[in-house]
């Protein structure tokens, strides 16, 4: 319950699909840069979700996807469902035996490949096994291809100096690594996570804590979408920090494209990099001892305010983060509260108990629709609220949960499971040992001798 993952596989795939557009989302490109970009994308190949090798797809696929984003956004992007779901063609024991057989000893070897090397041969009828139905069958084998090389990609490409068209545009985050505290006898590691405006340099967000985890960064850019609102893409490092479910799932939905530089790569992110140079200069270095992580929060918002958000940068030709952040026309996107509790909506399934009970965060809840007791259902709870009970999801209802109170059940009257059959209405005939005397007795018709 405290990992944030796709709902469905649908979702998983639109999630792909837009991380595999990537930039090309929050750019206007100019008359043919956009197909230019598209047929670049194509050479590059992408590891599906649930798929162990990689693939390249179409330039006219990519296209496709990029103007389902920009007509109808993430939801746009889901596969629709097969006509012909659940009525697969099925293999013959001879045909699954000879295909198994060839993947086993042919590891390497690609779907197409083996059905028309069977079909030259004379051993497969041509049609007769389609490319699914072979690769479904090594799937549930653990008979998944292998590759027998890697490509090796060279990149040696000229640094250009580069920005965000605009503030709103793009955010970097990363964490500053800061001096250790000593807090009540103990040593304490110092963590700063920020968040800073790609075009303005203006810091959005900033916090200081003793761990590193994605869930830090999580409630760091809850609070900047609160106050600044939603960006267009997000850029962070590719550390675990930064590449967990959460932080893909909740942008994706938020629809804030999540950017990612090459591995090995500092300078990529050199804006947020010089932030903290200035930071450490300007501030860490003369912390001193400090009593709490509260006393070098406040000490970082003065830095801020009072020093960094109005100091001119030769970057932004002698000009202020703040003033730039403030003149520069851009539209702010808000945000409402449901919206980022929908985002920030972890699922689960758990079954029921048969008191119609089941534990979450470590305390025992309580649904009150004793119906599904002993049964699996879907649990869900937002990250944004951690105060908010969790709910169950079934038939496209939302069911509370309260706390479980053992006091208050022991002097509560036990509805039954089942509604009772209303007065007046007979049951309904059926008695199977019935049916089976009367047609040991020759009588196949109720009241026939």
């Amino acid at each position: 319950m405290d990992r944030l993952e796709p709902k469905d596989h649908a979702e998983a795939v639109a999630i792909f699909r837009s991380q595999v557009l990537g930039a090309l989302l929050t750019r206007s490109p100019r008359r043919g840069e956009l197909q230019q970009a598209l047929e670049q994308l194509a050479r590059t190949p992408f590891r599906p979700p649930d798929s162990d090798t990689t693939r390249v797809f179409g330039a006219s696929t990519l296209q496709r996807w990029y103007y389902a984003y920009k007509h109808g956004g993430l939801a746009a992007l889901k596969p629709a469902r097969r006509s012909d779901r659940g009525r697969g063609k099925a293999l013959t024991l001879e045909q699954r035996d000879l295909l198994l057989a060839i993947r086993r000893e042919h590891r390497s070897a690609s779907v197409p490949l083996i059905l028309r090397t069977l079909v030259a041969d004379g051993r497969l009828q041509k049609g007769a096994v389609s490319a699914a139905t072979v690769r479904r069958l090594y799937a549930e084998h653990g008979l998944r291809r292998i590759s027998a090389r890697q490509a090796v990609y060279a990149d040696e490409r000229q640094r250009l100096r580069w920005e965000a068209e605009r503030p709103g545009a793009l955010w970097q985050g990363d964490v500053c690594h800061g001096p250790s505290l000593k807090l009540d006898g103990k040593s304490v590691p110092l963590r700063i996570h920020a968040l800073l405006d790609d075009a303005s340099r203006f810091i959005v967000g900033i916090e200081a804590l003793s761990t590193e985890r994605e869930s830090d960064m999580l409630t760091l850019l809850v609070k900047a979408l609160r106050v600044h609102g939603l960006p267009d893409a997000l850029y962070l490092d590719n550390g675990s920090t930064y590449t967990g479910d959460i932080l893909r799932v909740a942008c994706a939905r938020l629809g804030i494209t999540l950017l990612h530089p090459r591995a090995r790569d500092p300078q990529a992110r050199g804006k947020i990099e010089r932030f903290f140079r200035t930071l450490r200069e300007g501030c860490l270095d003369h912390l001193g001892q400090q009593s709490s992580l509260h006393d070098v929060q406040v000490r970082l918002l003065a830095f801020i305010s009072r020093h960094y958000h109005v100091a001119p940068h030769a970057s932004l030709l002698g000009r202020s983060p703040a003033a730039v952040w403030t003149d520069s026309p851009h539209p702010k996107d808000h945000i409402c509260e449901q919206r980022l509790a929908e985002a920030l909506t972890v699922r689960g399934r758990r079954r029921l108990r048969a008191d119609s009970t089941l534990s979450v965060g470590g305390l025992d809840w309580q649904l009150d629709e004793g119906f599904l007791s002993g049964s699996i259902v879907v649990v869900a709870r937002t990250l944004v609220d951690p105060q908010r009970p969790p709910w169950v999801e079934h038939d496209d209802k939302t069911l509370p949960l309260h706390l479980v109170d053992p006091k208050s059940n022991a002097h509560r009257g036990r509805p039954r499971r089942h509604a009772r059959r209303k007065k007046g209405i007979d049951a309904v005939a059926f008695d199977p040992n019935a049916v089976l005397l009367a047609a040991a007795l020759g009588r196949n018709k109720r009241g026939d001798r």
